[in-house]
C-alpha cells in the first residue's frame, strides 16, 4: 500500500483484544483504510510505514498503555499532528480527565456504540479539513491554523520562516527544506501532508503566493518586481498560479484591497 495511492483516511487501531480489533476495522472498512495493532510497538510500525490519519487506542494494554502512547503521539513532532480518540472500560471522570491531559482529542467508554465511534472520527476529521480549507483559501490565514498541538505550531512556524527566507529562490525545493529540518524527505513529505493537505511543493507555492498577497496589499511594488521577490520564473506564471489559486488577477486583488482601505 503507497501513501499517495490512498484516497480514504487512514485509521490505526490498536487494542490487545483481537476481538475487538476485528469488529472495529469491520465496521469501518467501508469508508476508511483500517490498520491494526495489537500493541503499541506495532503500532509505531505501522506509523513509520504509512500516513496514519486518526489513532484509536485502548488503554489497558500489556507493556505500555494507552496514556503513555497517546502522550508518545503528542510529544514526537512527526506524529503530533494525528487525532487520538482513547477506548476504554474506565469510566471514570478521573480516568476522562487523565486522557484529556496526555492530548487525547476524544474519550469513548466501553461498551460503545459503532455509530457513535463513526460519528466521532468523522467530526474530528471534518474539524481538521476546514482548518486546512481555510488556511489554503484566505490569503492572511496562517498555517498555525492547521496546528493540533505546540509540537505543530513549532514545526510549522519553522518551516514558514525557513521558506519565506528562500522564497525569493525559484529553485527551492523539498530536499532544501529537509536538510534544514534535519528530517528525511519522506518524513517532511507525510507531515506537511497530514496537517495541511498539501504536499511540500505545494504549500511552498502557497507561501509563495500568501506573501505576494502582502505586498501586493502594500502598494509599494509593480506585479513584476513581486513576481521575483516571491520566487516564481516569469510574472505571468505568477499571474496564472495566483488567479488559479485565488479566483482573481493579481491586479485585480491589489485593486481591491486598495478600494477596502478607503
Amino acid at each position: 500500500m503507497h501513501d499517495e495511492e490512498i484516497q480514504q483516511p487512514v485509521i490505526l487501531i490498536v487494542d490487545d483484544n483481537q476481538e475487538i480489533l476485528e469488529f472495529l476495522a469491520e465496521d469501518l472498512e467501508d469508508k476508511y483504510v483500517v490498520l491494526s495493532a495489537a500493541n503499541v510497538k506495532t503500532a509505531f510500525s505501522l506509523l513509520e510505514k504509512h500516513m496514519v490519519h486518526l489513532i484509536i487506542s485502548d488503554i489497558i494494554m500489556p507493556d505500555i498503555d494507552g496514556y503513555t502512547f497517546c502522550n508518545m503521539i503528542k510529544s514526537n513532532i512527526e506524529y503530533s499532528h494525528i487525532p487520538f480518540i482513547l477506548l476504554t472500560a474506565k469510566n471514570t471522570l478521573h480516568a476522562k480527565i487523565e486522557g484529556l491531559e496526555k492530548g487525547a482529542d476524544a474519550y469513548i467508554e466501553k461498551p460503545f456504540s459503532p455509530a457513535y465511534v463513526r460519528v466521532q472520527i468523522s467530526n474530528l476529521l471534518a474539524n481538521r479539513n476546514r482548518m486546512r480549507d481555510f488556511f489554503s483559501s484566505y490569503p492572511y490565514a496562517s498555517i498555525k491554523t492547521t496546528a493540533h498541538s505546540s509540537a505543530d505550531e513549532i514545526l510549522l512556524a519553522k518551516l514558514t520562516s525557513l521558506i519565506l527566507q528562500f522564497i525569493d529562490n525559484p529553485d527551492l525545493s523539498v530536499d532544501t527544506l529537509a536538510d534544514e529540518m534535519h528530517m528525511s524527505r519522506p518524513t517532511l513529505y507525510r507531515k506537511i501532508k497530514t496537517i495541511s493537505d498539501l504536499t511540500p511543493n505545494e504549500l511552498i507555492n502557497l507561501t509563495r503566493l500568501k506573501k505576494a498577497a502582502e505586498l501586493l496589499a502594500l502598494e509599494k511594488y509593480s506585479i513584476n518586481e513581486i513576481s521575483i521577490m516571491v520566487g516564481f520564473a516569469s510574472a505571468t506564471h505568477f499571474g496564472r498560479n495566483f488567479s488559479k489559486h485565488y479566483g482573481m488577477t493579481p491586479s485585480s486583488y491589489a485593486a481591491r484591497t486598495a478600494n477596502n482601505k478607503r
